[in-house]
């Protein structure tokens, strides 16, 4: 405030126009308006003025007191003569010392009015600036406060970011994870398809199965992290959403003390505002007191910065469950490669020694099938002999009389024939022993082709189709 000048103008505004009159001293030469030497004494006069005559024309008006004092009223018919010279003085000092007190009273109220102005004036100046300074206080804690915010409020949307991201990477792996179930459940539909002596469960398809369990295990693994996530989503947001309505009614509340700091009593802005000191009474325009708005603002904080370290956490324990997913599902195909590895070698070991067994069968198929044939032409040819031992022995039937003897040639043509008898048989035992073996090794063959089908049918679903669809196997998730 500019107290200097407001008293300088009340200065300027108060100065008397006229001398002060000293009319308390009764010396010579003073004013003859005023009581003169001699007035306090009753006056004398010269001669008896009567109640008639040439200056009175009306009545006589006075009281025997009036005539102690050597006042007679005299009345016309214009003027009533009540007091005399003396009083007339007396009644002028009177005035002008009424008119004097008055004139004191009033210089005395306004030099009461100047030093109370001036009073206010600097209590003003000081609650002004004490609260100024009130203000100033206000608006750094609420500075503070919105720079807290602000830096939480950062944090926790790259917090977000982050956790978008692990919620994309989460989606990406449980699309990626379809990748491997397929593959598993493909190649167990594969095997399925296997002729019936292979159609067996061995070690590979039970590390399908675990494959393919594991991988069931993951995802609702991965199911259940995902709807963490967005709970967690959900907080952080809400958390964020809280705190920016805060900042904003901080930064609002900073801009206006900040505002209101600026103001100066000489501002071009500053307008009479009815009612601005009543609180309000409703019950969202409810103001806070200072105790409960730093209970808000830390509860908004502190309930932040829980749920950040909430997302923080989740996100280490979701690098660990990835890092040993991943590993799971690595180790799992790495034995369902090893053992697919050495179930093909020993399909193959299978299938080279079937093919090896079919070839001595075969050659052994041979050997009988010529065997045959020669203990065929081997009949044949005891045929002739059997005729040739036959014949002459018909012919020497032929002899008459005495010459019809059992001498030595006819018991060893018996004998002959006798023995090729027992030769034709045994050949035809031995023949028929060849063409059962031969039909036993025919049936081995047929046995041993198929054989060789079925492996080569496991060979082409396990080798050709099963490692190329492992081969798609994905190397991250």
């Amino acid at each position: 405030m500019n107290t200097k000048q407001e008293s300088t103008k009340l200065d300027e505004t108060q100065d008397t126009p006229c001398p002060k009159i000293d009319y308390t001293q009764k010396i010579e030469g003073s004013p003859p308006y005023f009581p003169q030497p001699g007035d306090e004494l009753p006056a004398q006069p010269e001669k008896q003025m009567d109640a008639i005559g040439p200056w009175a024309t009306g009545r006589v008006n006075f009281t025997p007191q009036d005539s102690l004092t050597g006042i007679r009223p005299v009345v016309d018919r214009y003027s009533i003569t009540t007091f005399g010279a003396p009083q007339w003085r007396a009644h002028n000092q009177k005035c002008f010392k009424q008119s004097d007190e008055k004139i004191r009273e009033a210089q005395l109220a306004v030099n009461n009015a100047k030093r109370c102005v001036e009073k206010l004036y600097r209590e003003a100046d000081k609650v002004q600036f004490e609260t100024t300074d009130h203000l100033k206080n206000r608006s750094s804690e609420v500075y503070r406060w919105k720079i807290e915010l602000e830096h939480l409020i950062l944090e926790i949307t790259n917090e977000i970011e982050l956790l978008q991201a692990e919620h994309r990477r989460v989606k990406h792996s449980l699309s990626l994870l379809t990748v491997p179930e397929s593959i598993a459940g493909e190649f167990l539909q594969l095997r399925s398809k296997r002729l019936e002596s292979d159609l067996i469960r061995d070690e590979v398809e039970e590390e399908l199965t675990k494959e393919v369990a594991l991988c069931s295990e993951i995802r609702e693994l991965l199911g259940r992290i995902r709807e963490q996530i967005e709970m967690q989503l959900t907080e952080l947001k809400a958390a964020k959403i809280r705190m920016e309505i805060d900042w904003t009614d901080k930064t609002d509340a900073y801009n206006i003390d900040s505002h209101n700091i600026k103001l100066k009593n000489d501002s071009l802005i500053i307008l009479w505002k009815l009612g601005a000191t009543r609180f309000p009474a409703d019950t969202h325009l409810k103001q806070s007191t200072p105790s409960s708005y730093e209970h808000y603002t830390r509860e908004s904080l502190t309930d932040a910065e829980a749920a950040k370290q909430r997302s923080a956490n989740l996100r280490s324990t979701l690098d660990s469950i990835y890092k040993n997913s991943t590993k799971d599902l690595r180790d799992q195909a790495t034995r369902v490669d090893l053992v697919l590895s050495q179930k093909i070698k020993l399909t193959e070991d299978v299938c080279i020694q079937l093919e090896n067994e079919l070839l001595r069968c075969l050659h052994e198929l041979a050997n009988t099938e010529k065997s045959i044939e020669e203990l065929r032409h081997s009949t044949r040819g005891l045929d002739c002999v059997m005729k040739v031992a036959q014949t002459r022995l018909a012919n020497r039937l032929q002899r008459r009389n005495v010459e019809s003897c059992r001498d030595t040639p006819q018991y060893s043509l018996v004998e002959e024939v006798k023995l090729l008898n027992e030769r034709t048989l045994a050949i035809l035992a031995e023949l028929k022993r060849a063409e059962e073996t031969q039909a036993g090794l025919v049936k081995a063959r047929s046995d041993l082709e198929h054989e060789i089908v079925v492996k080569r049918k496991t060979l082409y679903i396990d080798k050709q189709r099963g490692q190329l669809l492992r081969s798609f196997y994905p190397t991250t998730i």
